[in-house]
């Protein structure tokens, strides 16, 4: 077993959200500054800067999950976390079927850039990326889980975006892998007015749209980095486990 440390839900320049300083070798330096062994690349509704990271993070000895943050069409937000490339880019392009015609507007929303390793710019993604599918959160863990994905309902403390703010509870039956804590919030805190969800595995991740928001949330015990191996940590299987960190 291997004990690694984690950051499962950062945020590039290809979300409009980020800071410009979100780019591929300064986010790998900043891991390994932070003695992270995984860090999970999930923009806003895409994943066209997953390859990047994963070219600037070779030789670092940080494992790069390739993922995106999916918002529903309840307004919620799911990290869909992926073992490859090919994955997440087949669900982007389900993702982007599902995400209503319109352009960005860099002047409302921020800039979307798609970026090489080095962080120079490769092209702008003109569509609008902050905004709902039409997808509903049953059918996107769904369409996440048969695409060999997992799926974790995102900040769930939060007013809004979050199964919580939209829906008002967690719906019975959700095949999801995990509740997400932000950064923000104390866990046993939130737990203790939310006594139904102790039941949950639960993950704390950054949610990092600059580099200072990036932390070493998360310490997983298994066998290799993978979403599968995650996916048992997180339910205490089979020798694997996860906790959350200060």
């Amino acid at each position: 077993m291997q004990t690694l440390l984690a950051d499962l839900h950062v945020h590039t320049v290809l979300s409009p959200c980020a800071e410009i300083e979100m780019i591929p070798p300064l986010i790998v330096k900043r891991g390994h500054d932070l003695g992270l062994d995984m860090i999970a690349i999930t923009d806003h509704n895409a994943a066209g800067n997953v390859v990047a990271v994963e070219r600037a993070a070779e030789g670092s000895g940080i494992t790069v999950i390739a993922g995106m943050e999916l918002q529903t069409r309840e307004e919620v937000h799911l990290l869909c976390l992926f073992d490859t490339v090919d994955q997440v880019h087949a669900w982007q392009e389900v993702v982007f079927a599902h995400l209503p015609a319109r352009k960005n507007e860099p002047k409302v929303f921020g800039v979307q850039l798609i970026v090489d390793e080095t962080g120079d710019l490769l092209e702008r993604n003109e569509r609008l990326l902050l905004t709902s599918s039409d997808l509903s959160i049953d059918e996107a863990v769904e369409m996440v889980r048969g695409m060999g994905g997992i799926p974790i309902a995102a900040h769930v403390d939060r007013r809004a975006y979050s199964l919580l703010a939209s829906l008002g509870f967690v719906p019975e039956g959700l095949d999801v892998a995990a509740l997400e804590i932000s950064r923000r919030s104390v866990p046993e805190a939130f737990l203790s007015v939310h006594e139904e969800l102790r039941e949950w595995p639960f993950i704390t991740s950054s949610d990092a749209h600059r580099l200072s928001e990036m932390s070493a949330s998360m310490r997983f015990c298994l066998q290799k980095p993978s979403v599968r191996e995650i996916e048992l940590a997180l339910r205490h299987r089979k020798g694997r486990r996860a906790e959350m960190l200060a």
